[in-house]
């Protein structure tokens, strides 16, 4: 099967069956699936299966996009080798995911090897289910990464217990809202008391919602940093990906590095030092207290 894609990104298969964009001039035999995740290239993706068809008979277009509910998952088809799916859907009714519209309820699948977790909510899962994972992790020959994010509200004591079976490169969380404050930095915390060092807890952090600040949104930011996290700054897009302000842009890209967001720390606790040379209101704290 020619599976084809409108953009090239870090997760996209590079076999020799695995396209970005048009046809070249040396066309395999098969049929042709064009698979689109973001809703704004969709218009791409259209042109796309047009100039496909000049040649094919058989193209047809799909993907989250056109909200496809995801059978099972199958390694290299339409994400590089290396990362895995082991459910689909989210028993959680979040108003900015589309999660629950395109998949519906958590569906378990079968376990295939992988050891980039993208599952929109693993936790959910069944106990029984999540130890077959787990055991899979284990024979992995990489570190573990969990790019698709724990659910704050599930990390509990068994949830810690499983992590600490498995070498972590590195667990996301996500803080949505203020309302998730306390749930999302407890969460972080516990992660650091459980051995993961700063760089090895990540944070999604939304901004540019609906009625968001650009201060609201950075404190929301500089929190994740203080409890001991790294904040990765997710830009709000709607089904449009309506433009947004520069701004916001810069606000963005300055909290999805980390080596960016530290010299960002560093500046503002250099900027609040007093004519001693402390940082005003610090009291007996170390200057970087909040930075690893």
């Amino acid at each position: 099967m020619i599976r084809v894609f409108p953009r090239m990104t870090s997760a996209t298969p590079t076999d020799s069956l695995a396209f970005v964009g048009s046809p070249g001039r040396n066309f395999p035999d098969g049929p042709v699936r064009i698979s689109v995740t973001f809703s704004w290239d969709i218009p791409k993706a259209l042109q796309l299966a047009n100039e496909w068809r000049r040649w094919y008979d058989d193209v047809r277009i799909g993907g989250p996009a056109f909200d496809d509910s995801g059978d099972q998952f199958h390694p290299g088809k339409f994400l590089r080798y290396g990362y895995t799916i082991t459910t689909r859907g989210c028993p959680r009714q979040c108003p900015w995911c589309f999660v629950p519209k395109r998949e519906g309820k958590l569906r378990e699948l079968e376990i295939k090897p992988g050891w980039d977790v993208l599952d929109n909510n693993l936790l959910a899962a069944s106990s029984a289910h999540l130890d077959s994972v787990f055991a899979m992790l284990r024979h992995q020959k990489r570190s573990i990464r969990f790019t698709g994010g724990l659910d704050a509200r599930l990390l509990d004591d068994n949830a810690i217990l499983r992590l600490q079976t498995v070498p972590i490169e590195r667990v996301y969380v996500a803080y949505d809202e203020p309302a998730q404050r306390r749930m999302s930095l407890g969460a972080i915390e516990r992660l650091r008391n459980a051995g993961l060092t700063q760089r090895q807890v990540g944070c999604f952090v939304l901004i540019g919602y609906n009625g968001d600040t650009y201060d609201a949104a950075e404190a929301r930011c500089r929190e994740v940093y203080e409890a001991g996290g790294e904040s990765f700054a997710m830009l709000y897009r709607d089904e449009t990906n309506s433009p947004r302000n520069q701004q916001w842009r810069i606000l963005q890209r300055t909290w999805c590095r980390p080596a960016a967001s530290k010299a960002e720390i560093r500046k503002s606790i250099m900027g609040s030092r007093g004519p001693h040379g402390r940082v005003e209101g610090a009291g007996n704290r170390r200057d970087n207290a909040t930075v690893d």
